[in-house]
């Protein structure tokens, strides 16, 4: 069964490439643009990983975090950030997060993390 994972990030050209190169690597992607509709999804569907953007207008990503941790408190949550603070990556660690990545990450550093 392939890996399912959600991408979240208000950056919508950012989500359809990386997206693509996901699903060329056999992962079943599906696309948030904004931390609401990602609570709302996991709320609803299953979802191994979840590859959430920390700056975000509205629901940012560590509140967003805290929201699917108690939705989905077993689903891995990849935090991926171009505005990367020693604050936020730990906060996001303390709040269950699996890892935290800078933008623009390879596609193998990512895979690795999404496999892990």
């Amino acid at each position: 069964m392939k890996t399912r994972v959600l991408l979240v990030d208000d950056e919508e050209q950012f989500i359809e490439q990386l997206s693509e190169r996901l699903k060329l690597r056999n992962y079943d992607v599906t696309a948030c643009y904004s931390g609401e509709e990602a609570v709302d999804k996991l709320s609803h569907y299953l979802f191994d990983v979840v590859i959430l953007d920390v700056a975000m207008p509205g629901l940012d990503g560590i509140e967003a975090l805290r929201q699917i941790k108690s939705v989905r408190p077993l689903t891995e949550v990849i935090m991926l950030t171009g505005h990367a603070t020693v604050e936020s990556a730990i906060e996001g660690m303390k709040l269950g997060a699996f890892d935290y990545l800078m933008k623009p990450s390879d596609t193998q550093s990512l895979t690795q993390k999404i496999d892990s």
